[in-house]
């Protein structure tokens, strides 16, 4: 075991070295379901995640069953509007609670004994407990087993979560990211954005490990193979590098151009810069979010891990000010959908046969090229910290 362990140290201490003489993690990190387990409770349950759009809770006393690296949550709109997220089992016995997303009335009710806690979590109905029409029993306290909350967070409409409650605050995780974007868009700038029913949502499985599309999603290095038509409007030279942190990184490009439909442009962030106006950035926020900004709309893949080889992609657009998200613009918003998905749908091929190429032995995690790999390369040293301090 003392052999294996310090096997695994080397091979990340090698991830660790410069981008020019680094290698890439092992093929393990992407097949296997120790390494998936350990993604999980070492890598992505230590810091803020993604894991629902408040979108998808469309009205207070929402509730939405969400199953994360085999873990069943809950996530709720309270009756005031706020989000909530849950471990999605009873406190009783440990039944699953809710199966289906739906408006819950009054309160959720388990199915097995009939326990049942409102939206905030709190149990409030104990029915039999004490014995037949007793409803409640001496020594217990309902105050001490409503649901057991997980810490949560909304950001740019993205429900995040920290497993395991000891993460930095919110604020300070997201705050690199959320400066970086308040220059291009003024400081309430992100708060104008908002999805609509047609043009923003979009889900693709992908029969990948998750690495796979941050890692893909890093870099614009592939643009002229896998994108040909995109490579073609914003080519490759016009792409630059971004290593915005320990958990951020990507690419930008100087030629974002928005395209009319029936001479109609959609609204764009009234603060952008006029000089910046076509630019664009695509970053991945560590450890699952893909982002996109440009000046008339931003894009969020939260990427759903379903096991070590497979993941769903689910996409949510949103557009700048309530004023986008009216009938007159659902030919622009249908648009932008349509050109992102020809793009994301191309990268289903890459990453899907990367995958593949992880079952090879002659594959020993690869080199990183210094000019077009750092954010990329910036992603693996992200992972490779989380595997050394679990086995530290």
């Amino acid at each position: 075991m003392q052999k294996a362990t310090n096997n695994l140290n080397e091979s990340l201490d090698d991830v660790l070295r410069a981008t020019n003489e680094a290698r890439g993690l092992l093929n393990d990190s992407y097949t296997t379901d120790e390494y998936f387990r350990c993604d999980r409770d070492a890598v992505i349950g230590k810091t803020w995640a993604g894991i629902a759009f408040g979108s998808e809770l469309p009205a207070p006393g929402f509730a939405k069953p969400v199953n994360f690296m085999g873990l069943p949550l809950l996530v709720i709109r309270n009756l005031q509007g706020e989000i909530k997220v849950f471990h999605n089992v009873c406190s009783h016995r440990g039944m699953l609670l809710m199966e289906d997303e739906k408006p819950v009335r009054t309160v959720i009710r388990c199915r097995y004994h009939s326990w049942s806690y409102d939206l905030d979590g709190a149990l409030k109905a104990t029915p039999h407990i004490g014995g037949v029409d007793v409803h409640d029993c001496e020594g217990f306290s309902r105050d001490n087993h409503g649901l057991k909350s997980i810490a949560s967070a909304v950001w740019m409409d993205i429900v995040f979560v920290n497993l395991c409650g000891t993460a930095e605050p919110f604020a300070d995780f997201i705050e690199p990211l959320a400066t970086r974007w308040e220059a291009l868009t003024g400081d309430n700038g992100l708060d104008q954005v908002a999805s609509a029913e047609s043009g923003s949502h979009m889900e693709l499985p992908v029969e990948a490990n998750w690495k796979l599309p941050v890692e893909n999603f890093c870099e614009a290095y592939h643009l002229p193979w896998v994108h040909p038509e995109l490579n073609r409007i914003s080519p490759l030279t016009q792409h630059y590098n971004i290593v915005g942190g320990e958990n951020v990184s990507g690419q930008g490009s100087y030629n974002y151009t928005p395209t009319p439909v029936a001479e109609e442009t959609l609204p764009k962030f009234t603060e952008w810069p006029e000089d910046k106006i076509t630019h664009a950035e695509y970053l991945a926020l560590y450890p699952n979010v893909l982002l996109g900004i440009q000046a008339d709309h931003t894009f969020a893949i939260l990427l759903l891990p379903r096991e070590a080889g497979k993941t769903v992609e689910k996409l949510q657009i949103n557009y700048v000010g309530m004023g986008a998200t009216e009938d007159r613009f659902k030919s622009c918003r249908d648009a932008t959908l349509a050109n992102w998905k020809e793009v994301f749908v191309e990268d289903v091929f890459a990453v899907e046969a990367l995958q593949d190429g992880r079952q090879s032995p002659g594959f020993d995690g690869g080199v990183f090229t210094p000019l077009m790999d750092a954010p990329t390369h910036n992603f693996h040293k992200w992972v490779a910290r989380g595997y050394l301090a679990e086995h530290s």
